[in-house]
């Protein structure tokens, strides 16, 4: 992977706010292909749940660090260049139904710091059959279809991190 190149603040765990209590410190990674379109896979565990890569911050870890890990782990993906990462933490409450048993029912959701990357590789790099898979298939979306096609309670986050980061797209190539 190419060292981070952020435009957010200086990568250390000090430099972020700090994340609100009651969910668990996470980041999301908005991945770009050459064409602006936005990398998605499909739940295993939750058939027709389409979402981008995300997941925990270890403790020690930086976000930069932890979004580079989770793209690995969870896409096979080195080949990325960091294009920057947010310094505002963006929350969702997990339906009161998978409240009560993700994480042992210790958090009502998810808190993110959403970093955005640029692929740099060739699609046959992708290897969504990870040591532990969290997505049975993937694909390339574009901007104006993502909301679609995402969780109905992610969507208002989602719509928030394109805002963000919507002014790379055409930036991309």
């Amino acid at each position: 992977m190419n060292p981070p190149s952020s435009s957010g603040p200086a990568d250390s765990p000090g430099a972020y706010p700090p994340n609100p209590k009651g969910y668990r410190p996470c980041v999301g990674i908005l991945l770009f292909d050459k064409l602006g379109r936005i990398f998605v896979g499909e739940r295993l565990d939750t058939p027709g749940a389409w979402q981008m890569p995300q997941g925990g911050i270890d403790d020690g870890e930086t976000p930069v660090d932890a979004a580079f890990r989770e793209l690995k782990e969870e896409t096979g993906i080195y080949a990325a260049t960091l294009i920057g990462i947010s310094t505002e933490w963006r929350s969702y409450d997990l339906p009161p139904e998978l409240a009560a048993t993700a994480w042992g029912g210790r958090f009502r959701g998810q808190t993110q710091l959403w970093a955005a990357f640029r692929f740099t590789g060739s699609e046959d790099e992708i290897d969504i059959a990870t040591e532990h898979p969290e997505f049975g298939q993937w694909k390339w979306t574009g901007p104006d279809t993502l909301l679609e096609e995402i969780v109905d309670f992610k969507r208002a986050l989602y719509a928030e991190v394109l805002a963000e980061f919507g002014g790379h797209i055409g930036q991309i190539s």
